[in-house]
């Protein structure tokens, strides 16, 4: 994730919020939840980091590694989908930042 700038994919959400979310709600929903779920993402891939360093955790933290990606890759799909179907698209365990 550091070398392929994957700590920051919580970047383009925010950026298209930020510019773009007066044009609808459509727009600032899907922003907002694409924004919220990577902070999330963000957060686990940091929990597991910290796993990690304990040495006993190294375990928890492969397994939270490859959770939170499978998930990233699979749930941003669907999210891109619904929202280009016009269909609005809340992300499973996001912690709600913006709205």
């Amino acid at each position: 994730m550091v070398l392929s700038a994957g700590w920051l994919s919580f970047l383009g959400p925010l950026l298209v919020w930020l510019i773009w979310k007066d044009r609808g709600p459509l727009v600032r929903n899907a922003a907002a939840s694409a924004f919220n779920f990577n902070i999330t993402v963000w957060v686990v891939t940091i929990i597991g980091w910290i796993c990690l360093f304990t040495i006993v955790l190294i375990p928890l933290a492969i397994v939270l590694w490859a959770v939170v990606w499978i998930a990233q890759i699979v749930l941003s799909i669907i999210g891109a989908m619904r929202a280009s179907n016009g269909e609005v698209y809340r992300y499973p365990f996001q912690v709600p930042i913006l709205k």
